[in-house]
């Protein structure tokens, strides 16, 4: 969520800084919405490696579960 405010911030400041031929405000406003980007980016790959750690931890409690199960048959 952090991401999309600063990119909103970002698309705003640059707004304004071509408006006012800022071009100090208009560089800030593009590193922002960058940040954004960047952070939203980073999410993304952050929940995509949470999504694979939880399977693989099924997956392993799924082996312990059937290897429990062998030896309490034996």
């Amino acid at each position: 969520m952090a991401g999309k405010t600063d990119e909103v911030k970002g698309r705003a400041k640059e707004a304004v800084g071509s408006l006012t031929g800022d071009k100090d405000l208009k560089s800030e406003g593009k590193a922002d919405r960058r940040a954004g980007e960047a952070k939203e980016k980073l999410d993304d790959a952050k929940d995509k490696i949470e999504e694979v750690i939880d399977k693989a931890d099924d997956k392993v409690e799924a082996v312990i579960d059937r290897a429990k199960e062998a030896l309490h048959r034996n």
